[in-house]
């Protein structure tokens, strides 16, 4: 990775409606396509769900942007975000959890 687009890690948990909508899946698809690693789930307060991606902090950067807008019929209402350095662990991106 270049010197310029370092990795970094991403956590995140997205608040509205987004379950029921396929916002992991759109997720899924996102995050493969970029490159980046990781995972998302639904919590069990059903109006929100959380993400850990990896990966170059170019496109963490157009993931964080997106999550506001998510896949038809999805609303968000908020996005709680943090970053910090990448540790590695990951190899894919999954639906599901760690």
């Amino acid at each position: 990775m270049p010197a310029d687009n370092p990795r970094v890690r991403l956590q995140a948990r997205v608040v509205g409606r987004v379950q029921g909508v396929g916002y992991r899946y759109w997720l899924l698809h996102r995050a493969t396509d970029a490159g980046l690693t990781g995972w998302v789930r639904n919590l069990p307060d059903e109006r929100s769900l959380e993400l850990l991606v990896e990966g170059g902090a170019t496109a963490i950067e157009a993931l964080e942007r997106a999550l506001w807008t998510g896949p038809p019929g999805a609303r968000v209402d908020r996005v709680e975000a943090s970053r910090s350095a990448a540790s590695g662990e990951y190899d894919h991106f999954s639906v599901g959890g760690s």
